[in-house]
């Protein structure tokens, strides 16, 4: 009889639903072991349950207490058979102890170029990937320089950051001068402005990279001019996803050798109807959007995504039989709707609705409505019924 996996799980209680995939796991027999800096006592009880077993440190940024933790978990477990976190902001973490560990996925020589937005660049460009032009910019002087040869208006974030968070648009030098005097310390890059639609190419890969689910959404607006203004965002995803596209996102899916991983892709597509990367992300989307994937094909990812690490197989039958959308709406903007107008001019196709985290709130809202539809344009003007100002 086979032994079951031992599979590490980095910061499994956040975001709240990430406990599910632990679960599902759990459920199939694995042995899911939760690493995190969340004393046990202030774990909630359904994150607890669906553990095997936890292990505390004080700080996940303390590389050499997760390394003594995860020997003390192989000691008592075995070999480590996977270790993920399904977060942006621990990916490095993870291809590291997966190469202290000879654990299988993204290791510390391929991680830079998933991390690095320049690294990126550099693989899309050798490879014919349409792309914004950008270079990485080490002083006031060179970004600059280097605006003027991309010309007006550019933008401005760091190389590796996550979301829209220190991420800034400037139209002239002066602009780029008050952005320097107010961004990190860290290495930014400069990109020429791409106006278009943000749109995504989302899906799972099995072990051998092939994509056994995939999907597209499109975003009212990008988040850093959602974050920039504090403004709200609406999105949704496609029944049918763009051929253009999807060649596209099969290409870059190769090219970065994506295996047993969810990936989220984005593109803007201009209004000539051409597809310009954005960049990659190895990690299911933010916020509830695979709780959106799941009604739009009626299956469960979360569970999904343990059969794929666990028996290489997914199971699910993707139909995307609706479109499903999401409408984000913030405390200090004045709406026309009332949240009781909202339930019952829309509760026929309402299926969630609540508070988000505060971490999301700048980007996705203080409050979020979960629909879906048939019918693209049904579903449209039910978000746009949730967003319309006040008179």
């Amino acid at each position: 009889m086979a032994l079951p996996m031992n599979i590490v799980l980095l910061s499994p209680h956040f975001p709240d639903q990430h406990f599910r995939y632990a679960w599902h796991l759990k459920q199939m027999g694995a042995n899911v072991i939760g690493l995190a800096d969340e004393p046990p006592h202030f774990l909630k009880p359904h994150v607890r349950e669906a553990l095997t077993d936890y292990f505390w440190v004080s700080n996940l940024d303390i590389y050499e207490d997760l390394v003594r933790a995860c020997g003390q978990i192989t000691y008592e477990y075995g070999k480590i058979d996977r270790i993920e976190s399904l977060n942006e902001h621990w990916l490095e973490t993870e291809a590291a102890l997966r190469t202290d560990f000879n654990v299988f996925g993204i290791k510390n020589d391929t991680i830079a170029q998933i991390k690095k937005k320049s690294e990126m660049k550099k693989v899309f460009q050798a490879n014919g990937i349409p792309c914004a032009k950008g270079k990485v910019v080490y002083s006031l002087d060179e970004a600059v320089q280097t605006a003027e040869q991309f010309g007006y208006p550019v933008v401005l974030k760091p190389d590796i950051g996550v979301g829209a968070n220190h991420t800034y648009k400037a139209h002239n030098a002066e602009e780029i001068i008050e952005i320097f005097a107010k961004k990190s310390n860290v290495p930014y890059i400069l990109e020429e402005f791409i106006s278009g639609q943000i749109c995504s190419f989302d899906g799972l890969t099995d072990r051998s990279g092939t994509p056994v689910f995939y999907t597209s959404t499109v975003y009212s607006s990008g988040v850093m001019e959602v974050v920039n203004s504090n403004d709200h965002i609406y999105y949704y995803t496609l029944r049918n996803v763009p051929p253009d596209l999807k060649e596209l996102g099969m290409k870059l899916l190769q090219l970065f050798d994506v295996r047993e991983r969810f990936f989220h892709f984005e593109f803007f597509k201009r209004s000539n109807g051409d597809y310009v990367a954005l960049e990659i992300n190895m990690r299911p989307p933010g916020g509830p959007t695979v709780d959106m994937f799941n009604y739009a094909n009626d299956f469960d990812l979360f569970r999904e995504w343990g059969h794929v690490m666990l028996h290489n197989h997914f199971n699910a039958q993707v139909t995307r039989r609706y479109h499903c959308g999401y409408a984000g709406r913030k405390n200090h903007i004045a709406y026309r709707h009332s949240h009781a107008q909202i339930m019952d001019a829309c509760g026929a196709w309402m299926l969630q609705e609540g508070q988000l985290s505060p971490i999301f709130r700048r980007a996705m809202g203080d409050h979020y409505y979960i629909l879906r539809s048939a019918d693209e344009a049904e579903l449209l003007e039910l978000l746009q019924f949730i967003q319309a100002p006040a008179d």
